[in-house]
């Protein structure tokens, strides 16, 4: 259901269900949220992809609980709870897009730093067709991404963006050719991997939340990150390197 595989700093985490499009039941969440929650030691970046040719359709409608109100709600909290731990958990996560990118497959991939697409990648909200809301963060994350004008209008009509339109809007940084997404996203994870892994941390951790303050206060927790960062071994490190013409060698 969720194959994971080490190499160095870098953990693949692959989701497992080819045969349902990588669709989302409950027990792939718990699994994503497992790993997450305590990736191996020495893992320093996650590159997040699924198995198949496809991401993730979204949730299992085969598998579809009916709930009543209160217990949507929590069902709904709990996909939040998960996507905040991989966009905040401060593992920097890059994934690797292909095929469907549907509803809460969308969801997911909005909740990673670095997005790269194949040239197959469909992104769709098609919940206004089936009677439905979004429930797994996608109005916050993907309506950041794309302005609450641009996702109405997805929502209403069920549109489809392929990967170069994705990169455009912003749903993709990456848009690459076909078979190109998992190579660039490794690649791409054994950089970020050989940064410093307090800046890592701290990145992840601050810029969404400055995003969400005032100005001065934004400026204010900036500061803070760069007195944190700045003070630091790894930035001293860094230093030398720069001067001495060598790559740093960070903690």
């Amino acid at each position: 259901m969720l194959s994971i595989d080490i190499d160095g700093p870098v953990a693949l985490v692959t989701l497992n269900r080819p045969e349902k499009r990588n669709a989302m039941s409950d027990a792939l969440l718990d699994a994503i949220d497992g790993f997450f929650r305590a990736p191996p030691e020495g893992v320093r970046v996650a590159v997040l992809t699924g198995a198949g040719g496809h991401f993730c359709a979204g949730l299992d409608l085969a598998e579809h609980v009916a709930r009543d109100a209160e217990g949507t709600m929590r069902h709904s909290r709990g996909w939040h709870m998960v996507m905040d731990r991989i966009q905040f958990g401060g593992l920097p996560v890059v994934s690797a897009l292909a095929g469907a990118v549907i509803g809460g497959g969308l969801e997911l991939a909005a909740a990673t730093h670095v997005r790269v697409a194949d040239p197959s990648t469909v992104f769709q909200l098609p919940e206004g067709r089936r009677g439905i809301f979004v429930g797994g963060g996608a109005s916050v994350r993907i309506g950041r991404i794309l302005g609450a004008d641009r996702m109405i209008e997805m929502m209403l009509t069920g549109r489809k963006y392929g990967a170069e339109e994705g990169e455009r809007l912003g749903l993709a940084h990456y848009a690459v050719g076909a078979g190109e997404a998992l190579p660039r996203a490794l690649e791409l994870a054994r950089g970020i991997a050989q940064n410093a892994p307090l800046s890592n941390y701290v990145m992840i951790q601050a810029l969404s939340r400055i995003e969400d303050m005032s100005k001065a206060d934004g400026l204010f927790t900036e500061s803070l990150c760069a007195a944190l960062t700045q003070t630091s071994p790894d930035a001293r490190e860094g230093l030398a390197a720069f001067l001495e013409k060598r790559p740093p060698s960070f903690r």
